[in-house]
């Protein structure tokens, strides 16, 4: 299975993850509104790589003839549940520029937990998820 479409994408999801990291430390009351537009962007690039997932590689990966494969991938597509809901309630929350302003320490640490969950996601599923997709 070709798989370096997703691999494109989770760097450039690191990309954004590390602009909003920068944006934040410089400020989060002065970058607010661009802030604010990276979590659009970044939402709507996770929401296209998920889709790809749900339709793409979990169905492949069910259907490879392989148990184990198959443990795997429902082991990662059910996984990816909680984290995206997580995920989606951060954005619904930051991406209005006037919360950011108004809750800097809450935008960071809210931050620091889903970010960080999304970043440990994305190596796990390079290390452990794309080599295994990668001999189908």
């Amino acid at each position: 299975m070709n798989i370096q479409h997703y691999h494109h994408d989770h760097a450039h999801i690191y990309e954004q993850i590390n602009l909003l990291r920068n944006l934040s430390r410089s400020g989060v009351r002065e970058n607010a509104p661009q802030i604010s537009e990276l979590i659009t962007g970044t939402a709507s690039r996770i929401k296209f790589h998920l889709a790809a997932e749900e339709r793409v590689l979990y169905p492949t990966l069910a259907d490879a003839g392989d148990s184990r494969v198959a443990t795997l991938g429902a082991r990662y597509q059910k996984e990816m549940q909680g984290l995206a809901g997580a995920f989606t309630d951060f954005v619904n929350q930051w991406r209005v520029p006037s919360r950011l302003a108004a809750d800097p320490d809450g935008f960071r640490r809210d931050a620091n937990t889903v970010l960080r969950a999304l970043f440990e996601r994305l190596k796990r599923e390079e290390v452990e998820l794309y080599p295994v997709a990668e001999t189908i």
